[in-house]
C-alpha cells in the first residue's frame, strides 16, 4: 500500500524528485549556479549536494552559455544532466546553447544524439524584483520545436512532472513559479501540506488536469495563475456562476482535447496568463480551442495576461499588470455580458 507524505510548495517535491531518481541511476548529474548550498537560490536542488557531492553537483561560475554547453556536451555523450538557469531572464545569456543546440541536436544528427536535459527555472513576480527577475518567458520556450514545455501548480504534480523529466530523452523545461515554491521568504499562493506519495511516481505530459468541474464558463492557466482561478470560481459561485478549472499542466506537449471538451460544455472561455499577452499562450490556445468548438461558443473567448510591458518595480503597478484574482471574476463576467472594469491591454 502505497503511503503518503505532506510537502510545503513544489520546491521541495522538485528536489524529492530528483533525489529519487540520482539514488538509482548514476547518469544524473546537477549543475548551475548555487546548486550545491542554496539549492539554487529558490530550492529545487535543496538537500542534493550534501547527499551526492561535487562530483554530482557541481556548482558553476555564472555563465549560462558554459553551463548550458555543459549540459549539452554532458547529454550527448550518455549523461542526464540537470540545469539550473536561475532566473528564467537569464535564458538570453545561454540562448544560443540552448536554442540552436540543445534543442535540435537530436534532430540535426538524425537521431544519433539524444537530449536528455532537464532544466530547472524560476519565474514570475508579485514580489517586487522588478523588471530582469520576474517574466515568466514559457512562451518563448514552446515556440521553437525541440522542448517540451512543464508548468506544475502543485507539489504533487511537481514531483511527477519532474520525474517525468528525468525519465524522457528530450529536453525539458520545467518553470517552477517563486510564488508557489514554499519558501519562508517569499509569499505563498499553494496547497500548504499537500500529500505526496513517498515513492517515486510520473505525471503524463500532454495531459491537462480539471482542478474544479463546472458547467457556465472555463478558466483556462497554468502555475500561479491555476490557483488565482480557483479563487476567482470561488467568488463566482457566489453570484451563481459555475466555473471549470483547467490546469494545463504541460504547454507542450499540450492537451487541446480537454480544452475543447470544456469549451464545449460551457460555451464560454477565458484564459488567463502571466507571461506577455501578444504572441503568448493566450493566443496560441484561443486559436486551437476555437478551430475545434466554434460553433459551441455561446461568447468570444476572452484572455487575461499581462500587457506588453515590462514588469514594474512599484508595488501598485506591478500588482496592476499581473492579472488578479478580480481581474479574473471581472474577464468572466465580462463573458455573460457583463461590462469587465477597465484593465490594461
Amino acid at each position: 500500500m502505497s503511503t503518503t507524505h505532506t510537502i510545503t510548495g513544489i520546491a521541495p517535491a522538485i528536489a524529492e524528485a530528483i533525489d529519487q531518481e540520482m539514488a538509482q541511476r548514476a547518469d544524473i548529474v546537477v549543475l548551475g549556479e548555487d546548486v550545491t548550498y542554496w539549492g539554487a537560490v529558490f530550492g529545487f536542488t535543496m538537500g542534493l549536494f550534501q547527499k551526492y557531492g561535487r562530483d554530482r553537483v557541481i556548482d558553476t561560475p555564472i555563465t549560462e552559455q558554459t553551463f548550458m554547453g555543459m549540459a549539452v556536451g554532458a547529454a550527448a555523450v550518455g549523461l542526464h544532466p540537470v540545469v539550473s538557469l536561475m532566473f528564467v531572464d537569464f535564458l538570453g545569456a545561454g540562448f544560443d546553447q540552448m536554442y540552436n543546440h540543445m534543442a535540435k541536436n537530436h534532430y540535426m544528427s538524425g537521431g544519433q544524439f539524444a537530449m536528455p536535459v532537464t532544466v530547472l527555472t524560476a519565474i514570475g513576480g508579485g514580489y517586487g524584483d522588478a523588471e530582469q527577475h520576474s517574466q515568466v518567458l514559457y512562451g518563448l520556450f514552446a515556440h521553437v520545436p525541440g522542448f517540451k514545455v512543464v508548468v506544475p501548480a502543485t507539489a504533487y504534480d511537481a514531483k511527477g512532472l519532474t520525474i517525468s523529466a528525468l525519465r524522457d530523452p528530450n529536453p525539458v523545461i520545467i518553470f517552477g513559479h517563486k510564488l508557489l515554491t514554499g519558501l519562508p521568504f517569499l509569499p505563498f499562493e499553494g496547497i500548504a501540506d499537500e500529500p505526496v506519495p513517498d515513492t517515486p511516481y510520473t505525471v503524463e505530459f500532454g495531459k491537462a488536469a480539471v482542478r474544479r468541474e463546472g458547467r457556465d464558463v472555463t478558466l483556462v492557466a497554468a502555475g500561479l495563475m491555476v490557483h488565482r482561478c480557483l479563487r476567482a470560481a470561488e467568488q463566482l459561485a457566489q453570484q451563481g456562476i459555475d466555473a471549470e478549472v483547467i490546469d494545463v499542466r504541460t504547454l507542450v506537449p499540450l492537451d487541446t482535447a480537454t480544452l475543447v471538451a470544456s469549451a464545449r460544455k460551457t460555451g464560454r472561455v477565458l484564459i488567463v496568463d502571466e507571461d506577455y499577452q501578444s504572441f503568448g499562450m493566450t493566443g496560441e490556445l484561443a486559436f486551437r480551442i476555437q478551430a475545434d468548438a466554434f460553433d459551441a461558443l455561446k461568447a468570444p473567448i476572452r484572455r487575461l495576461a499581462v500587457p506588453d510591458v515590462p514588469i514594474p518595480f512599484s508595488a501598485p503597478l506591478e500588482q496592476r499588470v499581473i492579472p488578479s484574482v478580480e481581474r479574473i471574476v471581472a474577464e468572466a463576467q465580462a463573458l455573460f455580458g457583463a461590462p469587465a472594469r477597465a484593465t490594461a491591454r
